[in-house]
């Protein structure tokens, strides 16, 4: 009798799945092809031995013959086991060790695959702690300088000065220039160290060696003032806070307190050589800038030099260091102060971009295949993204230079 074909092909499904089955530990259906399988299949395959089924050649007839074979068979094998069975033995052996030999192998593969993924990990975690640390670090060094300078301005303070108390209410309105809280200690926090500030300001010393004597307006702690007389160039600042003051001056710098439009109206015309003033006239209202800059032109000589650097709107980003600052009177975009500096008598007027941020804070580009139907498209992406780079992520100030 001849089996059903669906009947073998059902009996072969089942043994392939016992066989799957058999490699998994929870007893879950191994992939065909997997490790487990296959790890399995080698496994069923390594007991080797003499002892075969006795086979038969299909139809009646093979049955019949094979049925009639059986004794001869059986008494073959009886008469060669001896030579036959230690080869198997010695097979079986072999693939006993191979086994163990793949499975020490494999386990010392997963070890070393589960440390190396544990090694990653704490590697992982040592960085982001080593980077919340640089983090503190740093916020503590800045901590460290403003601490620093607060220290020095009190300690240089001129015996039996105190600080300025808040103004009563029953007190005028005070300058528009002047703050009515700690600036000295508002500025170090926001502006960062004087070290940094006197390194963005290094290139415009060149622009006054022929222009002595300077006047730095708004002084502030004293930056410029400190790398013009590094330079050899005669200087000397004013600004409008006291504490300001008192700390240039314990620099050895040369600097006056008072209101910058006062002062220079006090200046004989033609008098000065050039003029500096950063990150000021953005505190001025329209009018101060306006007799400001007419004041600026007129105590110039011919050929004196103006340099002004402020806050750039142009740039989205830079708005926040703008409103950063509760004194600020209103942003002033290159075009306008262009304006103002030629209505009052300037001729030569030119405006430099400068404190770029870096390529990390920019916008990315995106990659497109490389088809030419994406062509379009491509140059489309490109010249927005440089754009918004422009408009969002710009320079962050500018200098403006003119000269009488």
């Amino acid at each position: 009798m001849q089996a059903d074909p669906a009947d073998v092909d059902r009996i072969v499904s089942r043994l392939e799945f016992e066989l799957n089955r058999s490699g998994v530990p929870d007893g879950s259906v191994a992939e065909a092809g997997s490790p487990l399988a296959a790890r399995a299949e080698a496994e069923r395959l390594a007991g080797v031995t003499a002892d075969r089924p006795y086979l038969h050649k299909p139809g009646v007839l093979g049955r019949v013959r094979g049925a009639a074979l059986i004794p001869v068979k059986y008494v073959l094998r009886k008469l060669m086991r001896w030579y036959v069975e230690p080869v198997a033995a010695d097979q079986r052996a072999f693939n006993a060790s191979a086994l163990r030999l793949v499975d020490a192998v494999s386990g010392r593969i997963d070890s070393t695959a589960s440390q190396a993924a544990e090694s990653t990990a704490a590697l992982t975690r040592d960085i982001e702690r080593l980077q919340a640390e640089a983090t503190a670090q740093s916020s503590r060094l800045s901590t460290m300088d403003e601490l620093d300078e607060r220290l020095v301005r009190l300690e240089r303070r001129p015996a039996g000065t105190a600080p300025r108390a808040p103004a009563p209410a029953a007190a005028p309105a005070a300058s528009p220039d002047a703050p009515s809280f700690d600036y000295f200690a508002f500025e170090s926090r926001m502006r960062g160290p004087r070290t940094v500030i006197m390194e963005r300001q290094r290139e415009y010393v060149d622009e006054f060696r022929d222009a002595a004597p300077v006047l730095d307006v708004g002084c502030g702690r004293g930056e410029f003032l400190s790398l013009l007389g590094e330079a050899g160039i005669e200087a000397r600042g004013i600004d409008l806070d006291p504490d300001m003051v008192a700390f240039c001056r314990s620099e050895g710098l040369d600097v006056e307190e008072g209101d910058a439009i006062v002062y220079l109206d006090g200046l004989e015309e033609g008098s000065l050589g050039g003029i500096f003033a950063a990150q000021f006239v953005e505190h001025l209202q329209p009018g101060p800038l306006t007799a400001f800059l007419g004041l600026a032109e007129s105590r110039l000589r011919p050929g004196g030099v103006l340099l002004l650097e402020t806050i750039n709107p142009l740039s989205l980003f830079a708005l926040r260091n703008y409103f950063a600052d509760l004194t600020h009177a209103q942003p002033l975009i290159p075009e306008t102060l262009s304006l103002l500096v030629k209505q009052a008598g300037f001729g030569d007027v030119e405006i430099r971009f400068k404190s770029e941020l870096a390529e990390q804070q920019l916008l990315e580009p995106v990659e497109l295949p490389s088809a030419p139907q994406f062509d379009d498209a491509r140059r489309a992406l490109e010249a927005n993204r440089a754009r918004l780079n422009e408009v969002v992520f710009g320079p962050q100030d500018y200098a403006l230079v003119a000269r009488r």
